[in-house]
């Protein structure tokens, strides 16, 4: 089976954001996506990748950015069709939230969205699928030749971690503390064919991967790979996927910069010739599940030999070899967003701290509303000291 990579002239961007609706009074989910894309056909019903879109959840939508040249343009994307979404929203005593899980609500209180597809994923996956009340971030980035495809995603998998501890959103799971920075993590990861990638030599493997699922019956198109960083032939991108839900457009940027200055750096790498990192699968899945339990306080896997280093180390040294690519790129400020996360704390963090400071789950769930209109409200929380 040949499976055409339609590849990209430059490291071009697209951002999928998925949201949660929510009711002003009570702080619980509203079942209202289908009634809100029906009052904006325009951004719903275009032919051709719609901007607002079904998630699995008729309390969830997802909007979605067009082919970006730059982060800037990819938030003023996003930004413009929030805007609309909230003048809706508004008069209804609703609003909008992002986080990996919503802090009190329960998955088996939910309503699923129309269509065939979501009916036959919940036939085929039954409670793995009907549990999934959670929301991520999906950055795309366009990748020039099919074959730096899959060396361009055995690399990022070094990342995974990087991705998961910066965006780490979901500590609370139907009203309850799990410990973990990232529940989501875990939730969705229990789909099968969700996890990181396969560590693949080339695209000709990859192509071959697809048709034995295919011929196995395991999925029926390439939409049913849930990979946490995964080759998108029809797009000509690498969609990472790792990024829990994020609360703040801001964030989303700094997500959206992180991901286009790795590729393109790791793109420009491979035309001199180097050869890219591909970490072993037992690496990569170890240190998934160290950003999924401790967020910003894992100790990472470097090498076969079972050395660590902070996370937080990590980050760091990660923003200053980054920053030709970023500033070259136009996203440089978006980048420096890491230091800010890292001294005033990720999601999962701000979120704890609403709880350790006497408040409520309500609190918390107003402090996301607070977030996604106007960036971070608390600071000073990020003082781990990356010793896990």
């Amino acid at each position: 089976m040949g499976t055409a990579f339609k590849s990209s002239e430059r490291a071009t961007i697209g951002v999928e954001w998925e949201l949660q609706l929510v009711d002003r009074r009570n702080r619980h989910l509203r079942q209202e996506a289908q009634k809100l894309l029906s009052e904006l056909p325009e951004l719903s019903s275009a032919a051709e990748a719609p901007p607002l879109r079904h998630e699995l959840m008729q309390s969830q939508v997802e909007v979605v950015t067009g082919i970006c040249e730059t982060v800037d343009e990819a938030k003023a994307d996003l930004s413009g069709s929030i805007d609309r979404i909230r003048r809706v929203l508004s008069p209804w005593g609703a609003t909008l939230t992002c986080s990996g899980t919503h802090p009190i609500d329960d998955w088996r209180d939910q309503e699923l969205s129309p269509g065939v597809r979501y009916r036959e994923l919940v036939d085929q996956m039954q409670w793995v699928a009907r549990r999934i009340l959670t929301c991520g971030v999906h950055v795309h980035v366009g990748v020039r030749h099919q074959d730096k495809a899959i060396p361009i995603v055995n690399a990022l998998t070094r990342y995974l971690p990087h991705f998961l501890a910066l965006s780490a959103s979901s500590p609370f799971w139907s009203g309850h503390d799990t410990g973990l920075a990232s529940a989501r993590s875990v939730i969705f990861g229990a789909l099968p064919t969700s996890g990181p990638p396969p560590n693949l030599p080339n695209w000709s493997a990859f192509e071959e991967y697809l048709e034995t699922l295919l011929r196995a019956g395991t999925i029926a198109s390439i939409k049913e790979v849930w990979w946490d960083i995964r080759p998108h032939p029809d797009f000509g991108t690498i969609e990472i996927r790792m990024f829990d839900g994020i609360p703040t457009l801001r964030e989303v940027g700094m997500a959206a910069a992180l991901s286009q200055s790795l590729v393109e750096l790791f793109d420009h790498q491979l035309d001199r010739g180097y050869g890219l990192p591909s970490p072993p699968s037992w690496l990569v899945r170890d240190n998934k599940w160290r950003a999924t339990r401790y967020g910003l306080d894992a100790r990472v896997i470097t090498d076969t030999h079972g050395t660590t280093v902070p996370v937080r180390d990590d980050l760091y040294e990660l923003v200053r070899e980054l920053k030709p690519v970023a500033t070259r790129l136009g996203c440089a400020e978006d980048l420096d967003l890491i230091s800010e996360i890292l001294d005033k704390g990720a999601s999962y963090e701000r979120q704890r701290a609403v709880i350790a400071e006497g408040g409520t789950l309500d609190d918390v769930v107003d402090m996301l509303a607070a977030e996604l209109d106007d960036g971070p409200t608390r600071a000073g929380v990020g003082a781990g000291d990356g010793t896990r």
